[in-house]
């Protein structure tokens, strides 16, 4: 039965491209034109194919981590392109849109994320090892979208650039008491303080990240000039010149965006400046990946523009600039997978085979959204103030008004 439900679907999915696939009795099907691109899947067994049509999302994802769905004669990414690409231009069969539906609506509860949820959720994910991330992210461990500026950029030139155009929205001055929301392993903080001279607020829920970052501004004698706590962004107490949130936002929820921009305006000084960095759906919303929520982001959610606006609005907050970034996570995640998959020895030796399938198939499938689904990144600069930050972009690329971005270097001893 699922065999044939799993025919019916992916004869009606498959427009544009050629997937073929080896059903658990060894029979090998055709799906789509012999036209474009190419890629073959082997299932070794029935209960993959169940879990394929009850919940296709985390049916592939668990079948490829268990081993039980393997690529054969393509890789990994061929594999993915295709289904990414065809994915929602054919057929759906009517109780898979029904499903579709049913979680999205749930999402307001799957993504309620009280504080000790989301302390549960950081853990999850951010608490795992210091060491595995840094085997592939840059020597300042930015774990966000990088800034391409040309293609010839390194992933730490990027990073860097990433920074610092974000340090030029924000307009510093030297003494300006920064909230960095979401500092993760403190690498901004450690910019905004050392190379623009702030006094600098990093708040994380995850421990980890919270002791090297702590770590890092010792050794960096920065100390005296950044503060690192563990705390919720909702027990936040003062107001700062500035606040910056880089990759934060997709953790708080749908329920909470309301609660999260009012935070944001009342933290912020009347004539201060945010500027909110997040991965953005360019597209209406819809429900976020099952595989994702459950082993890699539990509470996660990319939202679109258009669930971020009435929140912005309601906060009283001016969007005295919304910019749209392009591919650059895609590019972002490529170094990222390349350099997990030059240090798979080292990883081998604290991860079984399974964590380095469930780590591939995270990193590849978010490059498949980034590259052929609506997804990309917002940056939302916010004022109390109209004329808070310039009224054009031109002090941003000016270089008579802006610093350079600053040479890469290497990140302090964690």
């Amino acid at each position: 039965m699922w065999d044939k439900l799993l025919d019916r679907f992916l004869t009606g999915m498959m427009v544009d491209d050629r997937l073929s696939l080896t059903y658990p009795d060894g029979v090998t099907r055709d799906y789509g034109p012999d036209t474009g691109a190419t890629a073959h899947l082997e299932i070794s067994d029935s209960a993959t194919l169940r879990a394929l049509i009850l919940n296709p999302d985390l049916g592939l994802g668990e079948g490829y981590m268990d081993g039980r769905i393997t690529p054969r004669n393509c890789t990994l990414d061929d594999a993915l392109t295709i289904i990414v690409r065809n994915r929602f231009k054919g057929t759906i069969p009517t109780w898979m849109l029904m499903a579709n539906r049913a979680r999205f609506l749930m999402r307001r509860f799957i993504q309620h994320n009280a504080p000790s949820a989301s302390r549960r959720n950081v853990a999850h994910h951010y608490d795992i090892s210091d060491d595995l991330y840094r085997r592939f992210l840059d020597t300042d461990m930015q774990y966000s979208c990088a800034y391409f500026r040309h293609d010839a950029m390194t992933l730490e030139e990027a990073q860097a650039a990433k920074k610092a155009h974000i340090a030029g929205k924000l307009c510093l001055e030297p003494g300006m008491r920064v909230l960095d929301i979401g500092c993760g392993w403190g690498g901004m903080a450690l910019t905004l303080a050392r190379d623009h001279g702030c006094r600098v607020t990093g708040i994380t829920l995850s421990e980890n990240q919270l002791a090297t970052a702590r770590r890092r501004a010792e050794a960096a004698g920065l100390a005296d000039r950044i503060e690192f706590r563990l705390q919720d962004y909702r027990h936040t107490e003062g107001t700062f010149d500035r606040i910056v949130s880089v990759g934060m936002l997709e953790h708080v929820g749908v329920p909470n965006f309301n609660t999260y921009f009012q935070r944001v305006a009342e933290l912020l000084d009347p004539d201060g400046v945010a500027l909110i960095h997040t991965i953005g759906r360019s597209a209406p919303p819809m429900a976020h990946s099952s595989w994702i929520n459950k082993y890699i982001f539990p509470g996660g959610y990319v939202p679109s523009l258009s669930e971020l606006a009435p929140a912005m609005e309601r906060s009283g907050l001016w969007q005295t600039d919304i910019e749209v970034w392009r591919l650059h996570y895609a590019k972002t995640i490529r170094h990222w997978r390349d350099r997990f998959e030059a240090h798979l020895d080292e990883i081998r030796q604290d991860y079984d085979d399974r964590f380095i399938r469930m780590f591939r198939y995270y990193l590849t499938v978010c490059i498949m959204a980034f590259e052929h689904q609506m997804q990309g990144v917002y940056h939302l600069q916010l004022a109390h103030k109209r004329d808070a930050v310039p009224l054009s972009r031109d002090y941003l690329y000016d270089t008579g008004t802006k610093a350079r971005v600053p040479a890469p270097r290497m990140s302090e001893s964690a």
